[in-house]
């Protein structure tokens, strides 16, 4: 198989043994994202922009300070992301004091009348939905996340391209233990994308089979699992069941670091 640049980090987590070789690219490309915020990005303008404005989500945030590297940076990232969040919360609630405080000058008639006709125009829309509007959209932000996705989908264009010209990718594909639920759905997606009727509907079909051979093959893993537990079973070998729970998590939602 010829190897670019580009197809390397491809076949390279497409060689290991897992149970989704797309949740080890994107365990390396996370790790990489991490350790590259809390370094060069940091002197970054058009990155502390960003970051700025997008912060982190949840889980990353806590990979972030869970590295335990570059504390102050990490500081410097959190205080002008908090001095940017801070100023937009406070046009908003500014905004709707003075709002609020207008409706409360209006007339008794007036306020019966609209609750009874239900025409307030959208210029007056209540300032508190408002505000929970502009909380929702930062809670979908994520810098990281949003690096992650799009270089992902990059793979996935790279994956289908090798999987149809190269014969020695394909076959290391097709010999595969599946995919997540989550990846699966994203090569669903990179099919209608970067595929055309045709090969959509050849790959797919050998996907598919892949994909619940292996749905087949942990579920009952798991199960044996389970039945170790009964004495009954004691002096049976655990096979492949010993590490069952950790892997049909990550089958079932994909990449997560469990303990």
């Amino acid at each position: 198989m010829k190897e670019k640049i580009y197809t390397i980090p491809v076949t390279d987590a497409f060689r290991e043994d897992c149970e989704c070789p797309m949740c080890v690219l994107e365990k390396k490309l996370e790790d990489e994202y991490i350790e590259y915020f809390l370094g060069p990005s940091l002197m970054e303008p058009d990155h502390r922009i960003e970051t700025n404005d997008k912060g982190f989500c949840a889980k990353h945030f806590e990979l972030l300070y869970n590295r335990q590297e570059n504390r102050l940076g990490l500081g410097l990232i959190i205080y002008t992301y908090l001095c940017e969040q801070n100023e937009k919360l406070k046009r908003l609630f500014d905004n709707s004091i003075k709002s609020s405080g207008k409706k409360a000058g209006t007339s008794l008639f007036r306020n019966i009348s609209e609750k009874v006709t239900s025409k307030q125009s959208s210029s007056e829309s209540d300032p508190v939905d408002r505000i929970i509007s502009e909380l929702e959209s930062q809670e979908q932000k994520c810098s990281v996340c949003d690096k992650l996705n799009y270089t992902m989908d990059r793979y996935i264009d790279v994956i289908l391209y090798l999987w149809f010209k190269e014969e020695d990718f394909k076959n290391i594909f097709n010999s595969k233990k599946g995919f997540c639920l989550k990846h699966l759905k994203s090569l669903l997606i990179g099919t209608k994308k970067y595929l055309n009727s045709r090969e959509r509907a050849v790959f797919t079909e050998n996907l598919f089979k892949i994909q619940m051979d292996n749905m087949d093959r942990i579920q009952k893993e798991v199960n044996w699992f389970t039945k170790k537990f009964d004495y009954r079973y004691n002096n049976e070998p655990w096979g492949n069941s010993r590490d069952a729970l950790p892997r049909s998590i990550q089958k079932i939602v994909g990449l997560c670091r469990l303990k």
